[in-house]
Parts: C-alpha cells; sequence; structure tokens
C-alpha cells in the first residue's frame, strides 16, 4: 500500500532530485498546485507554487520523516522565496490528503520552531491538496538530464530535529 504527499519548497527540480533518493519514496512528479489556474503550465501557472507530488511506502518511510527531510533541504522561514528564486511560486507549503496528514505538518512545524535551529520562525502554509498539474516533460528529472543544472536545495547537517522519544 502506498501513500500521497504533496509539497512545495521552492523550484521543483532541487525537491525531485532529493527526495526522489529517500529509501520508501517510490516515484516522484514535479508540478503546479495551490492556487487558481486550471491546466497549470510553466508559462501560465497563476498563484500556484512549483510543487512534488511523492508517491511513498509508509512501511519503509513515515510522513513524519519525509516532512523533516523537507525541512532539511529548503528554507521553510523566507515567505515567497527560496535562494534566488522569488515571488509566489517559490513558497513554502504543506498540502494535506487527510486529516492525519494536516496533525502531522502542523506537528512537524511546531517542533522546528521549537528547535530554534531554523534561521527564524516557519512560514510554511498547511492547506488541503488540491488539484496538481504536472510540469512539462522538460520540468520531469530536471536534475538527472541536467546533472550541472540549477538548484538551491541541499541538505543542511544543522537543520535536523533532535531524535523524539517514541516510548512516551
Amino acid at each position: 500500500m502506498s501513500e500521497r504527499a504533496v509539497l512545495a519548497g521552492g523550484c521543483f527540480w532541487g525537491m525531485q532530485d532529493l527526495i526522489r533518493k529517500m529509501d520508501g519514496v517510490i516515484s516522484t512528479r514535479v508540478g503546479y498546485t495551490g492556487g487558481d489556474v486550471p491546466d497549470a503550465t510553466y508559462k501560465n501557472h497563476g498563484t500556484h507554487a512549483e510543487g512534488i507530488e511523492i508517491t511513498f511506502d509508509p512501511s519503509r518511510i513515515t510522513y513524519r520523516k519525509l516532512l523533516e527531510f523537507f525541512f532539511q533541504i529548503h528554507d521553510p522561514t523566507t515567505p515567497n522565496r527560496q535562494g534566488n528564486d522569488l515571488g509566489m511560486s517559490y513558497r513554502s507549503a504543506i498540502y494535506y490528503v487527510d486529516e492525519a496528514q494536516k496533525a502531522c505538518a502542523i506537528d512537524t512545524i511546531a517542533d522546528v520552531d521549537a528547535s530554534g535551529l531554523w534561521p527564524g520562525k516557519v512560514v510554511t502554509e498547511v492547506e488541503p491538496v488540491g488539484d496538481f498539474w504536472e510540469a512539462e516533460d522538460f520540468h520531469q528529472d530536471y536534475l538527472e538530464k541536467n546533472p550541472n543544472g540549477y538548484t538551491c536545495h541541499f541538505a543542511r547537517p544543522d537543520w535536523v530535529l533532535p531524535k523524539r522519544d517514541v516510548t512516551a
């Protein structure tokens, strides 16, 4: 059995490249989500964010672990910005598919804020998932096709939440 996660954290190229490599991630695709334009495209995506749709095996990776990695590879404290990318397309957002994902997102954000490890307060939006418009083929697996291509995503070893006590 697999589950779905939809996240936005800036340019989707770098997000996809890092998340696809996680153990338990079955597949990824990039696209446009969280906005107002039907059949969104790169040239016409209105208020949509660049997002990534993740299919994962919850017996191998939890939704919480996906979110923890999501917060490690992008800066969730910069509104509508990642690195040099500016605008609504590059906002930080979690689009939950059910109430359990919503609760996990809110809990994870609270832990990130409480940790003091990030450079500011988390501005990540938490919204119900809506339409996901798959991006053009050129954008799918971009950094595999273009290994020296642009990315502003990387694992930040100083932005790792402390292990949680699961016995409590």
